[in-house]
């Protein structure tokens, strides 16, 4: 069995759950509980499929401090999309006492991604 290195390099894996299928609504609202029941914060970055390797990505707005509302980080996320359809979307939960990143995996990636 060998390895077809071209399909590889062409596969773009990002994040903690870059290896799976891309999560449905339902997994996705999981995660975000799993987030906020962890007692971190969430953010959300966004940045363009070209430059998602190269660089930070941009944050939407300000981290999310205290929010314990999934529906309103999913909110978030449905902004941040709609004002950026082209660009991939993840979540990030930050942990207080550690001061890291407890947390993260793409939300949202383009068609053709």
């Amino acid at each position: 069995m060998s390895i077809q290195t071209d399909d590889y390099r062409t596969k773009s894996t990002l994040e903690t759950f870059g290896f799976l299928p891309e999560f449905t609504a339902d997994e996705i609202y999981d995660q975000i509980v799993y987030i906020i029941n962890q007692g971190w914060n969430c953010s959300i970055e966004h940045e363009d499929p070209a430059n998602t390797s190269a660089h930070y990505w941009g944050m939407w707005k300000l981290p999310m401090f205290g929010e314990r509302d999934p529906n309103a980080v999913l909110a978030e996320i449905d902004q941040c999309r709609s004002a950026y359809p082209n660009h991939v979307i993840r979540l990030i939960g930050y942990d207080n006492y550690t001061q890291c990143q407890g947390h993260n995996f793409v939300v949202y990636r383009p068609r053709g991604m």
